[in-house]
């Protein structure tokens, strides 16, 4: 007996749902060139537009595709807000001992030495940036993590978002040593955020306060904490994007010390079936 098609999303659909966004805000924002606005911000706000038009079209997708009544609660973000807040600072908080325990293997080590603090706008800066936590979750670790799941394993839709998060995160303009180290280490990144929502019951705010723990953290560091020797090896910390500048741009989730981090969080908390 022939069977009919299978319930549930098919690969085009998934393949086109985010690009078909971008390229919809792309059109949008183009009149904003034409009008003389700085290209960098028509840039930024293709982004913002793209992934406001992601929240709008989200809840219909899920609605339609996956047979969902309550697209919010299946993405891990309709849940009591003590549990949300508890999750949320856990996830931080695991974001912030990666970072202390990198800071002060560094300044152990003689590479990096303390610097003069935060300036108020390089703050607001960090904080503004937990919003990027946000915003990739809900895309990595809520639509596609889901979406694939009900086209394969369970293991395999973890696995496949984990590629698909760090191909996306990684630079390949600047040479073969920045891919060489960022693919498994944003690999790894990937499965580790996966197993943290698996930790917290399918709640997307663990998963969120350490994606964006680690972005707004780092960018600290970077910009006052702590000031980094510009010589420290990209095998050790990870890809440095202003090599040819005074002040080193480094992304240590592309290094040693990086994955050093990572491993033990996946080994706590492996992704599980959400």
């Amino acid at each position: 007996m022939r069977r009919g098609p299978q319930p549930g999303p098919r690969w085009l659909g998934t393949l086109l749902f985010v690009p078909l966004l971008l390229a919809l805000a792309w059109l949008l924002t183009r009149p904003l060139l034409w009008l003389g606005m700085d290209p960098e911000t028509v840039s930024l706000l293709v982004s913002l537009g793209a992934f406001v038009l992601f929240l709008i079209a989200l809840p219909l997708r899920l609605r339609r595709v996956w047979r969902v009544p309550h697209p919010w609660r299946c993405l891990g973000l309709n849940a009591p807000l003590k549990q949300s807040i508890s999750a949320l600072a856990h996830g931080l908080l695991n974001a912030a001992l990666l970072l202390l325990g990198l800071g002060l293997l560094l300044l152990i080590l003689g590479q990096a030495r303390l610097g003069g603090g935060l300036t108020l706008g390089e703050a607001v800066n960090a904080v503004a940036l937990v919003g990027v936590g946000f915003a990739e979750e809900l895309v990595f670790r809520g639509w596609l993590w889901g979406e694939l799941q009900l086209r394969l394993a369970w293991r395999q839709a973890a696995v496949v978002q984990a590629v698909a998060f760090s191909v996306l995160h990684t630079r390949f303009d600047q040479g073969w040593a920045i891919p060489l180290g960022l693919l498994p280490g944003m690999f790894l990144l990937g499965l580790v955020l996966a197993g943290q929502r698996s930790k917290d019951d399918n709640l997307l705010a663990g998963a969120v306060g350490l994606h964006g723990g680690l972005v707004a953290g780092w960018f600290a560091l970077q910009s006052g904490l702590l000031i980094l020797d510009p010589s420290v090896p990209v095998g050790l910390m990870g890809p440095n994007y202003n090599s040819a500048a005074a002040l080193p741009n480094y992304n240590p989730i592309g290094g040693l010390l990086g994955w050093l981090g990572l491993i033990p969080l996946l080994w706590l908390a492996p992704p599980q079936r959400i």
